[in-house]
């Protein structure tokens, strides 16, 4: 999975398409990720205790990584990732300007 936490994606399909947003948190395994305040999903949470009300949620579902990008930090748009070793570290790049992704 070449996006990790931190990254800046846009979505480039789905209900969301075309915004970005900041990734959250990675699921490796099933190829899942949180981006920040898109796939919104409400929860409805019943009070706990009896002094307490309930609510509606709001909250970040985890996206197919299929469908978001990496963005380029020279260009802002979206950009496939390629790897590259530098002084004997590989490091990830962006495949449109070549520059390192932090």
């Amino acid at each position: 999975m070449n996006i990790k936490k931190g990254d800046n994606v846009i979505v480039v399909t789905g209900k969301d398409k075309g915004k970005e947003g900041k990734v959250i948190k990675t699921f490796p395994t099933s190829s899942k990720v949180i981006v920040e305040g898109l796939n919104i999903r409400k929860k409805h949470q019943k009070p706990s205790r009896s002094d307490q009300k309930g609510q509606i949620l709001e909250i970040a579902s985890p996206m197919n990584v299929s469908n978001v990008m990496i963005l380029d930090p020279k260009t802002g748009k979206r950009t496939r990732v390629g790897k590259k070793e530098v002084k004997g570290k590989k490091v990830r790049i962006a495949k449109k300007s070549g520059v390192e992704i932090k």
